[in-house]
């Protein structure tokens, strides 16, 4: 599948001039991560109701398994998309400090 994030070179993607950091997605990878979020909610949900039916749970193990899967493709994505922006800005304007930020966020991503 497609890298569905692409980056606008005109576009401001991450505010670091204020206090409290900002992201500025474009609308379509914006668009893109809710609706993937929305379906993972959706598979939660689907979750919750196998447990309610007492449903085997080897099968619901195997939708938890999917719905982690699915969180994490939205966290590389995310992730993809802050490095090529976020990251690069704030080496290009001299701020290396963001390197040591981006491998404790991997780290926890790994886990």
């Amino acid at each position: 599948m497609e890298n569905e994030l692409t980056i606008d070179a005109h576009e401001e993607h991450c505010d670091t001039h204020t206090e409290e950091r900002k992201s500025h997605h474009s609308n379509k990878t914006k668009s893109s991560l809710i609706s993937r979020l929305n379906r993972i909610e959706g598979q939660i949900r689907g979750i919750k109701g196998l447990i309610d039916k007492d449903t085997y749970c080897d099968d619901v193990l195997n939708q938890i398994a999917a719905a982690q899967s699915a969180l994490s493709s939205v966290g590389k994505l995310l992730l993809e998309d802050h490095m090529k922006s976020c990251i690069v800005e704030r080496i290009q304007s001299g701020d290396h400090e963001v390197l040591d930020e981006l491998i404790v966020t991997v780290n926890k991503l790994i886990r």
